[in-house]
């Protein structure tokens, strides 16, 4: 029993939790693909390659490895589901299952990528006392909408994930935003406005998209400003 244990847990590593859950639970066709509207996070490291060229590999592993299990702590504290990590880059849904509703998925979404904002400062000057000069900056991009989310693939192997131009849009905001900014469309900031302070940034042309997207900027909770302070949208 204790070496069944060990192998499951190490296992479950490789799965996420919704997939291992029902497995787990022997409810796996519950997996199958269906629509659901949901908030898609993407991150990624600004210069990561050039990064990655000029520092050896060994400690270019371990300073990812340190960079994904911080982002992956802040992901489980705010309830999201870990899609992939594709090199530096992190995928996040919130919605896909345990929803508490669109709206607080969403804003707890947002909330996830100003707690990672916030933990880069010091994730910055631990990397700077480590001889890492130009401090390391990651771009973020979310959109809320109806995706397909579910198992997809062959007999032989699926991977569980969400498909849909609403996750290409997500995709398409991170690469548009600027190092250490959080861009989010114009459907998640009206879910979240009561509770985040956003810019509007206007509209900006977005590759496979025909029409210009609204976009806004993140900047923070707005329970955190004074009452003499003032705010846009």
């Amino acid at each position: 029993q204790k070496w069944h244990k060990i192998r499951a847990y190490k296992l479950s590593r490789y799965l996420p939790p919704t997939v291992w859950k029902a497995i787990n639970q022997g409810k796996d066709e519950a997996l199958q693909a269906e629509r659901k509207k949901i908030s898609i996070f993407f991150s990624d490291i600004k210069d990561f390659s050039q990064l990655a060229e000029e520092i050896e590999a060994e400690a270019l592993n371990e300073l990812l490895n340190h960079y994904l299990t911080e982002m992956s702590k802040i992901v489980t504290q705010h309830g999201g589901t870990i899609d992939k990590f594709m090199g530096d880059a992190i995928m996040v849904l919130f919605g896909d299952s345990n929803s508490q509703g669109v709206k607080a998925d969403c804003v707890r979404c947002v909330s996830m990528a100003i707690a990672m904002k916030k933990k880069m400062r010091s994730l910055q000057l631990e990397w700077y006392n480590q001889g890492i000069k130009k401090p390391l900056q990651i771009r973020m991009g979310i959109n809320t909408g109806y995706c397909t989310v579910g198992t997809f693939g062959t007999s032989s192997h699926l991977d569980y994930t969400v498909l849909g131009t609403q996750v290409n849009l997500a995709s398409r905001l991170e690469s548009a935003a600027e190092p250490d900014e959080i861009l989010i469309s114009h459907e998640t900031w009206s879910l979240c406005k009561d509770v985040i302070m956003c810019r509007d940034k206007g509209e900006i042309q977005v590759k496979g998209f025909a029409q210009p997207i609204k976009v806004y900027q993140v900047a923070d909770f707005r329970k955190d400003l004074g009452k003499n302070q003032s705010y846009f949208e």
